[in-house]
């Protein structure tokens, strides 16, 4: 495996379980209450791009980037919500109701 590739996968867990790891919006700003699911997910949509163009960054370094259709978002979309899945667990599982 290329170093590139391993150090993609590395980020894209990180930033995948870190929206339910933090109580503060975007890891800076604290909600007035208790951050939302919506949040979450709005955090994860703009962390999937995030990843995906770091990706891209990645890609177009070692070889030209290659044109991609619906199915290859699809895919790596869902392979970015089961990188979340542990930390949707820890958040809404093992944690108390108010924390």
């Amino acid at each position: 495996m290329q170093a590139s590739v391993a150090i993609l996968l590395i980020v894209a867990v990180l930033a995948a379980n870190l929206p339910f790891l933090t109580p503060r919006l975007a890891g800076v700003l604290k909600p007035a209450k208790r951050k939302h699911f919506g949040w979450h997910l709005l955090e994860l949509a703009v962390l999937y791009a995030l990843v995906g163009l770091f990706a891209r960054l990645l890609e177009g370094r070692s070889a030209p980037v290659h044109a991609q259709n619906w199915q290859f978002y699809v895919t790596t979309l869902s392979l970015f919500l089961v990188f979340a899945f542990p930390g949707f667990v820890y958040r809404y599982f093992w944690t108390k109701r108010g924390a």
